[in-house]
């Protein structure tokens, strides 16, 4: 279960009032008509006769946690700012997929121990069925394997309940911006891990492309199509659409964006 003893957040300075205006000395200089009807604006516009910028659009979470307290807690966090909004709250895996489908939401806040479905399944089942839907995980336990399991699941941050007054919303706006959020322990974790796989001799990502699929997938991220391809290579259209389609296989990718991004990230073709 769910430790529900999230910190609240603290409140806010309270807000200073000018003082009256009654207070200020008025002036003895009779306004002219032709002051007074340049210094009025329309409620539209601002002082300076140019339409007020509009608020960029909230971003829109679903909350899921067992403890209704934990959950008032965190929603107090967010909606305290101004780009984030929480609509709509669930109180286990199976509710929040529920919620997902019948509610608008951009991120979902999912702690891992919850009933009926553990944050972890649902961060599954959510991932399958709402790809664009990014997704943390909120969460007591400052666990490796937790961690891991969430990063498989599809979750792209990893944040800790007893520092979310002091991480979840950096993570809620670092996930709107497709980069991953970690706590630093994590970090240390995942270092340890790749570092171990190495010492051991495992094959890591980098190294399960075969140098023809290497090939395939550098002239994808190029831009060539597959006809292209085949003139390059040699091969016929069919072993490049075959190529493609293990590429998106092996490395657990949806489309011809995230392979380039991939490869930007093999180091296959600069940025």
């Amino acid at each position: 279960m769910s430790d529900p003893s999230l910190p609240e957040p603290s409140a806010p300075n309270a807000y200073r009032r000018p003082a009256d205006a009654s207070t200020t000395p008025q002036s003895t200089t009779r306004s002219t008509p032709s002051a007074t009807s340049t210094s009025s604006a329309s409620p539209t516009t601002s002082a300076y006769g140019t339409p007020p910028a509009s608020a960029p659009p909230k971003i829109r979470i679903l909350l899921a946690d067992d403890h209704a307290l934990v959950r008032r807690g965190v929603r107090l966090i967010l909606d305290r700012e101004p780009d984030l909004e929480v609509v709509a709250e669930a109180g286990d895996g199976a509710e929040a997929i529920d919620m997902a489908r019948a509610h608008e939401a951009d991120l979902a806040v999912l702690d891992i121990a919850m009933p009926r479905l553990t944050g972890l399944q649902a961060a599954r089942e959510l991932a399958a069925l709402k790809p664009g839907l990014r997704i943390l995980m909120l969460t007591m336990h400052d666990n490796e394997q937790y961690l891991f399991q969430a990063l498989k699941s599809g979750a792209c941050g990893y944040v800790l309940k007893s520092v979310a007054d002091r991480d979840l919303v950096a993570a809620c706006r670092a996930a709107m911006r497709d980069e991953p959020f970690l706590y630093p322990g994590a970090v240390t974790a995942l270092i340890r891990n790749y570092l171990d796989r190495v010492r051991h001799g495992e094959e890591t990502s980098d190294h399960i492309l075969t140098p023809r699929e290497e090939e395939v997938l550098k002239l994808v991220a190029e831009g060539h199509s597959s006809k292209e391809i085949a003139e390059i290579l040699f091969i016929s259209i069919k072993t490049v659409q075959r190529h493609r389609a293990n590429l998106l296989q092996k490395l657990g990718l949806r489309d011809r964006l995230e392979l380039t991004r991939y490869a930007i990230r093999a180091g296959l073709i600069e940025p």
